[in-house]
C-alpha cells in the first residue's frame, strides 16, 4: 500500500500515512481540525545502467537490428610504405 504526505493548510503541521488506493483523500488535519493538502513527492523509480534499447523486449527470433554498435573496420596500411621503399630502390 503506497504512503501519501499530507500538510496542513492552516497550522502547517504534517504527516505521512498509509492508504489503500481505494481509500478517500484526508480533509481535515488531526491536529487543528484544518484543512489538508496532499503533497506530491517524486517518483521512487530509479533507472540505473548503460540504457535501455527498443530490442531489450523483443525475441531474437524477429531479426531485429542488433543493440550494441559494430567494430570499426581495421584501417589499412598508410599510402607512403610503398614510396618509401621505391625510394630507397633508386
Amino acid at each position: 500500500m503506497p504512503t501519501y504526505a499530507y500538510a496542513c493548510k492552516d497550522c502547517g503541521h504534517a504527516f505521512d500515512i498509509v492508504q489503500s488506493f481505494s481509500d478517500s483523500s484526508l480533509t481535515s488535519c488531526p491536529e487543528c481540525q484544518g484543512t489538508l493538502r496532499k503533497k506530491f513527492n517524486s517518483v521512487g523509480v530509479v533507472f540505473k545502467g548503460s540504457g535501455f534499447y527498443r530490442t531489450d523486449s523483443r525475441d531474437s527470433k524477429g531479426g531485429t537490428v542488433s543493440a550494441a554498435p559494430a567494430a570499426p573496420a581495421a584501417s589499412p596500411a598508410p599510402a607512403s610504405a610503398p614510396a618509401a621503399s621505391a625510394a630507397a630502390a633508386s
